[in-house]
């Protein structure tokens, strides 16, 4: 899970933020925490209990009739297409940045090089090879990341000499080296300060998105899992590992480039090729070739997923489903390797034509945005029908495009060049960044579900019957169901949830504080967080209330 969510752009999208904002604006990814650990405590278990190949077919076990058979295959075609190629595309636009500052690579060349690479082994190996070559990758990304981490801390001598040094930077503002926003100060708008970003990340962004019963690939590793236990154990480690440990190599060398180089203003690819420019900065032939060893690694693992995923949702839950239900074994393997192959070029095409790698995560973010309590309450609330998961992923994603549609047109008006996820949109002289959008999006896609749904009829009784009687999720079912056959109270799920959101924060803030300089409160912070980890595995492994494994 880790491996996957590692990729080549990530320490490049990081340091991106960091230049533009400060430290603070991780903020925008620190906020998905919040509805991991929902994935964690809440979702772990029952994506287990499911036995589902992917995330989709779970729909027509809660839905029925045709609705859920359109639900099923159109979200099926949109993440394995849209929503991969963007994914893909950003990733390998990352790998073809470092690629080309590092080795001087035509970015063409880069692009179509990496793709091929990984597209073999991917092809080939399947959902096991990806799996192991992903453990092995993620072992070298890392200590790749801590390696320039370090080379970054010993060019200024110490960690208090560079951030002495980042702070008489051009590139310094009050909140560059800040975990939190400050307040708002002057005669500036409140819905352009900081703060306001800030609050809109943690008050509806880790909620409202397409990620909070888990997400796609991470559903899919849970389902692989060997019993629940082991899910619910794999999905908090992979937090921990997400969000405490892996940041702040990268973070570190975000900000040892605001010194080393204060403006990228005239660079092609911008304030991203801060991190690939340090590594050729700071590190020998050998140092440099173990580092860009590791982006191909992150890369790799990334993509691999990516393929590995997107091909079994246009064979489960397309092709099987669909398209030929009773074909050999060794024809839908053959069908699985064309839709890699299809995929890996789609990505590699959308690549070439990208702008801001941080722009398009703010994309994928707003084409989910108001569709995230409708897969949480999906488990907990019978009256959820399958029109309600439709038009709430509708209306979010086609008041998306029609915003990025607004931004296309307003910037060949300029007279710009345009590039895929380059300029925000501006609607009354505003531009619209991710935290404008979601006041928008989400507000739309909401209304839109909850009407639909009071308008629509529920799913039969029978079906809703069968699927309670798989999973087990309790929450606001008929009475006799729960007095039946039991489930863990909601009450219980929730106060883990707050002991696990203790446990994160408070390892990821304290490691953060102990590295940039208050040593002594960031130790404090870490007997809290462990105190509180061990509370809430204790308390789940006492409400795994399941008992049958088939």
């Amino acid at each position: 899970m880790v491996a996957t969510t590692f990729a080549a752009d990530t320490p490049l999208a990081i340091t991106e933020l960091v230049r533009a904002d400060g430290i603070w604006r991780n903020w925008y990814w620190w906020c998905i925490a919040l509805g991991g650990l929902l994935g964690v405590f809440f979702f772990s278990r029952l994506w287990r209990r499911a036995k589902v190949m992917t995330d989709n077919e779970l729909i027509e076990l809660r839905y029925s009739g045709k609705p859920a058979a359109i639900l099923r295959g159109f979200k099926a075609l949109y993440f394995a297409l849209l929503y991969n190629f963007i994914v893909m595309g950003w990733v390998i636009n990352g790998m073809s940045a470092v690629a080309s500052v590092t080795l001087g690579v035509n970015r063409a060349w880069a692009v179509w090089g990496c793709a091929f690479l990984t597209l073999i082994y991917s092809m080939t190996s399947g959902y096991w090879g990806v799996i192991i070559t992903d453990f092995f990758q993620f072992i070298l990304a890392m200590g790749g990341a801590i390696l320039l981490a370090v080379l970054a801390i010993n060019h200024f001598g110490g960690i208090g000499p560079m951030l002495d040094q980042v702070k008489t930077s051009a590139a310094y503002t009050q909140d560059t080296l800040s975990f939190f926003p400050s307040l708002p100060t002057g005669g500036g708008s409140f819905f352009g300060s900081n703060l306001f970003t800030f609050l809109i990340f943690i008050g509806v962004m880790w909620w409202a998105s397409h990620n909070s019963d888990g997400g796609g690939y991470i559903i899919q590793r849970m389902s692989s899992c060997k019993d629940e236990r082991h899910s619910l154990l794999a999905t908090l480690w992979f937090n921990v590992a997400n969000y405490a440990l892996r940041v702040w190599p990268w973070v570190i060398v975000a900000v040892a480039s605001l010194v080393m180089f204060p403006s990228l203003a005239d660079d092609p690819i911008g304030d991203k090729a801060g991190y690939p420019r340090v590594m050729t900065a700071l590190c020998g032939p050998g140092s440099l070739g173990i580092l860009i060893a590791s982006f191909l690694a992150a890369y790799m693992s990334t993509i691999s997923t990516h393929l590995n995923w997107g091909a079994s949702y246009l064979l489960n839950d397309v092709y099987r489903r669909f398209v030929k239900k009773d074909a050999s074994e060794k024809q839908y393997v053959w069908v699985s390797r064309l839709a890699t192959a299809l995929m890996m070029a789609g990505g590699a095409l959308t690549a070439t034509y990208m702008g801001s790698i941080a722009r398009a995560w703010e994309f994928i973010w707003a084409m989910g945005a108001g569709i995230g309590p409708v897969l949480i309450l999906r488990w907990f609330w019978w009256r959820v029908n399958a029109w309600t998961e439709i038009s709430a992923l509708a209306s979010s994603i086609a008041v998306t495009i029609g915003l990025e549609i607004l931004a296309a047109v307003q910037t060949v008006q300029a007279g710009l060049p345009y590039t895929l996820f380059g300029k925000a949109p501006v609607l009354f002289g505003q531009a619209l960044a991710v935290q404008h959008k979601a006041l928008i999006i989400v507000p739309i896609s909401m209304l839109t579900w909850i009407m639909v749904t009071i308008l629509t009829s529920p799913e039969p009784r029978e079906h809703l019957k069968a699927f309670y009687e798989r999973i087990y999720p309790g929450g606001f079912w008929p009475k006799e169901w729960r007095n039946k056959w039991g489930a863990t109270p909601l009450t219980d799920h929730i106060i883990n949830w707050v002991l696990g959101v203790v446990m994160i924060y408070g390892a990821t803030f304290g490691i953060g504080l102990m590295i940039f300089g208050n040593f002594w409160l960031g130790l404090l912070l870490l007997p809290p967080a462990a105190i509180c980890g061990w509370w809430a595995m204790k308390r789940a492994s006492q409400t795994m209330t399941w008992k049958a494994e088939g």
